[in-house]
């Protein structure tokens, strides 16, 4: 428990300078605490002690969170957060310790790009996330509704109300977040335009299996047209990250000060000098102390010197690579 404990009071304070150093120390920390990841990590016949700088760190493919309970030391979850997912594929689990720790690392990520909560009111649409249950979205957004103007809230598919509403907040002048997974923005564009020149619409969550894939500039030029915005924001999130990135304006994502996102080869997922090139995403996630910092996803995309980076959509025939690694 000390050590945990002094882990969290380093990730709370680190800024860029101290970032890197950290991350080795909870490397370090993972592989003697988390089975599932010392395991992985023998399989590719790496030795702890020979990993010097962030370069050299493993990371564990997202596919084991669908496989394996990814904690780091035993503890009782009191929560687990469960990927939407697309019909009929397996579901990633997030194993959570202390939701109260996660929510408040939301709302200081949030801020910390937008400002107090308190000034805006929260639409949600975000029906896959609401009907699949245990979303750590959910959860986030059920948490910044705490603290949003009266009349926030979530939207299932009352496509009537939510319009009436954006409408008199129009009217109000009220600062708005419409806060919609891709799928669900793009149905309610296609049944009303708001010109609402003011409103924050933030996309997330991509089709989930409910229209055809797009790229996100078309996307977000029939989102910008339906609502009369000059530009659409983004935020970066998934079941197997604690912490958030996100996009204003249209431009490349930024990451909360304890996330880093690494490019990796696409051919050799272990040649992690790909900056500025279109490359596999790895990330590195302080916030998942608990459980597994260091994630190779399987998003495609680019990251730049700055520390944003892009996503350009999905590696194809990435499933279960780590874990066929693991079995073997």
């Amino acid at each position: 428990m000390p050590k945990t404990n002094s882990l969290r009071e380093s990730i709370n304070s680190v800024n860029e300078s101290t970032f890197d150093a950290l991350a080795l120390e909870v490397f370090h920390h993972q592989y003697q605490e988390n089975e599932v990841y010392r395991d992985y990590v023998k399989a590719l016949n790496r030795e702890p002690k020979t990993v010097k700088e962030i370069s050299q760190i493993p990371f564990l493919p997202i596919s084991f969170f669908k496989q394996f309970q990814v904690k780091s030391g035993n503890w009782e979850e009191q929560k687990v957060f469960e990927s939407s997912g697309t019909t009929g594929s397996t579901s990633s689990k997030h194993y959570v310790k202390e939701e109260s720790y996660y929510l408040k690392g939301c709302k200081t990520t949030f801020e910390a790009f937008y400002g107090p909560i308190e000034q805006y009111q929260i639409f949600a649409l975000l029906p896959s996330y609401l009907e699949r249950g245990n979303s750590g979205l959910i959860s986030m957004v059920n948490e910044f509704l705490k603290y949003a103007q009266s009349g926030s809230g979530f939207y299932l598919n009352e496509f009537d109300d939510l319009a009436k509403n954006l409408r008199k907040a129009k009217q109000e002048n009220r600062p708005t977040i419409l806060w919609g997974v891709t799928f669900a923005l793009l149905d309610f564009a296609e049944a009303y335009q708001i010109d609402f020149s003011d409103l924050i619409v933030m996309e997330t969550g991509g089709m989930k299996g409910r229209r055809e894939e797009m790229i996100r500039k078309d996307v977000h030029a029939i989102l910008e047209s339906a609502f009369g915005v000059s530009s659409i924001h983004s935020e970066y999130g998934m079941t197997e990250l604690f912490s958030q990135a996100y996009s204003k304006e249209g431009g490349g994502f930024m990451p909360s000060r304890i996330m880093k996102v690494i490019a990796r080869d696409l051919n050799d997922p272990f040649n992690l000098n790909y900056a500025g090139r279109t490359a596999g995403l790895n990330v590195i996630d302080l916030a998942n102390y608990e459980t597994c910092s260091f994630i190779e996803t399987q998003d495609l995309g680019k990251v730049y010197e700055d520390g944003s980076f892009e996503v350009l959509g999905r590696i194809d025939n990435s499933e279960i690579r780590g874990c066929n690694l693991m079995i073997s």
